[in-house]
């Protein structure tokens, strides 16, 4: 999870985290739909039901934004590639991709996924909208004050439109939105490279950050701070964030055809899981001066990872009766990378940020080799012996 992300649960290995920023949009966004509440319903100052309303509609926005979001990573990982982590903040939601799509089809297929859910959310509210309350949600949906509707029928409307807009947005050709990947895999499909195709959606993710910015500079200057305040910190966003995929379009090429086995440590020194806690203080932590050390099992498989803290937390005496694999940080999946996989898998990992190296194995889950931070970026730095056309 990126710095001051909350983790709030993990959905099939994958982490579901929220900004700090998202609490503050959450609070706005129900001081909002409560005056929007009061006038459809016609209800009073004093009125409970509008601020209920107002929580439960927040709550089902930020919830088909994860959906949205769900739709990118499920599509991702059938397609072979890993997801860090799925984080909603301010500006609504992103999956981060463990490494970029492979071919311009499997990136039409990601971008593409996310509107889809969203498009199915907007034919579902309209369609249980009309069926639950028909005239009372036509009546919702035209948001006039005082209109004879039901609180249900008015969530339903203003979920509705508000995941069009969602979806009219992320439609917009302008990278990094989901129009703009889906302009990109265009351009890769009709150039064959990828490089050029990141560039020229950029180029068009750059035009629409301007267009923002000069729009709601327009809107300062009529007197709507608010809203040309918005516009314009999401234009400097989007233009960032351009800029920023043009960059790491050029880091992924100099490492292109590069795998984890072309620079990991293929000697990694690994404590036996049925190693007493002593001995392995003794033999490895006193040794090495290591902080930490993978651990296999008997066939050589990953077990885990045990840290020096870990162990130097066990009582003295208990340490020479007590095995390494009663105390060690069991793998789930987030510790270790295939050694066939691309380079540019690592990129953005958070353990390896965290740990300083990844553990690397081979397709039967036995410990090959361990791939450090300062091993990647030398592979970014300069060329790959062995590796033809790396760098």
């Amino acid at each position: 999870m990126p710095a001051g992300a909350i983790t709030l649960f993990h959905l099939r290995g994958i982490r579901i985290g929220v900004d700090y920023s998202w609490f503050v949009v959450l609070f706005l966004i129900i001081l909002w739909l409560s005056g929007f509440y009061r006038e459809v319903l016609g209800t009073g100052q004093d009125a409970i039901g509008p601020y209920v309303l107002a929580l439960v509609s927040a709550l089902l926005f930020f919830g088909s934004i994860l959906l949205h979001e769900l739709g990118h990573a499920v599509v991702a990982i059938r397609n072979g590639i890993g997801i860090s982590g799925i984080t909603l903040w301010m500006f609504g939601g992103v999956a981060r991709l463990e490494r970029d799509s492979d071919s311009p089809g499997t990136e039409f297929k990601i971008a593409i996924a996310g509107p889809a859910v969203t498009a199915a959310i907007v034919v579902v509210c309209v369609g249980a909208g009309l069926l639950l309350s028909g005239d009372e949600f036509r009546e919702a949906a035209l948001t006039e004050e005082g209109a004879d509707t039901s609180g249900l029928a008015a969530v339903i409307s203003w979920l509705a439109t508000i995941n069009l807009l969602v979806l009219i947005f992320n439609l917009v050709p302008a990278f990094p939105l989901d129009g703009g990947r889906i302009a990109r895999a265009v351009a890769w499909w009709r150039t064959g490279d990828r490089a050029s195709a990141t560039r020229f959606a950029a180029m068009l993710g750059r035009g629409f950050a301007y267009l923002l910015i000069a729009l709601g500079a327009f809107l300062l200057v009529q007197g709507l701070v608010v809203s040309g305040l918005w516009l314009a910190v999401i234009g400097f966003i989007l233009n960032a964030a351009a800029r920023g995929a043009v960059a790491q379009s050029e880091v992924t090429r100099r490492i292109e055809g590069v795998s984890v086995g072309d620079v990991m440590d293929r000697e990694p020194v690994a404590i036996p899981e049925r190693l007493s806690v002593e001995q392995a203080l003794d033999e490895f932590f006193l040794r090495y001066q290591w902080p930490w050390f993978p651990v296999i099992d008997a066939s050589a498989g990953f077990a885990g990872l045990l840290d020096r803290g870990t162990a130097e937390e066990v009582p003295e005496p208990e340490r020479s009766m007590r095995t390494v694999g009663e105390i060690l940080a069991r793998d789930e999946g987030s510790l270790t990378i295939r050694d066939d996989a691309p380079l540019e898998a690592v990129l953005g990992n958070e353990a390896l940020r965290r740990l300083g190296a990844l553990v690397a194995i081979d397709r039967d889950g036995r410990l090959s080799g361990v791939i450090t931070a300062d091993a990647v970026g030398r592979a970014l730095r300069e060329p790959v012996p062995g590796v033809p056309g790396a760098g």
